[in-house]
């Protein structure tokens, strides 16, 4: 079998597990899948996503790997409150503080990460979800 490297052909998996999630629930999303060191490996907008959500699936996908974290857990540290107030101005703009956004483990190996904007935040990271559950 010919492979295009193992991340990409997991994102594949994940992205198709994600986009099945994402027609069940009728909301057209992008899904983003970077590797360790932030970068894109994958990238799936579906057919009239938001056009802001490519740049937002993006972000999230990088933030999760760079705070080695999902973004929803991001969001309660980023509060006023929080240990990471004022995260979300950083690195140039690319942190998300709320959910889709999820970092992809190999064992206990951050591997990369995905990220899933269109829809509210809750329907974002059950998507996300979906396209992590296939990696199980």
């Amino acid at each position: 079998m010919t492979t295009t490297g193992k991340l990409l052909d997991m994102a594949k998996k994940m992205a198709e597990a994600a986009a099945a999630k994402a027609i069940a629930i009728d909301v057209p999303m992008v899904i983003v899948i970077c590797d360790a060191s932030g970068n894109m490996v994958l990238f799936n907008r579906m057919e009239d996503s938001l056009l802001a959500s490519m740049d937002i699936a993006t972000n999230k996908a990088y933030t999760a790997v760079a705070l080695k974290m999902g973004t929803d857990q991001a969001a309660d540290l980023a509060k006023e409150s929080g240990q990471l107030f004022g995260i979300a101005s950083c690195d140039k703009g690319r942190m998300v503080v709320f959910g889709g956004g999820f970092p992809i483990y190999e064992g206990d190996k951050i591997i990369g990460g995905i990220g899933v904007s269109g829809g509210s935040v809750a329907e974002d990271m059950s998507v996300a979800q979906a396209g992590l559950d296939v990696l199980k």
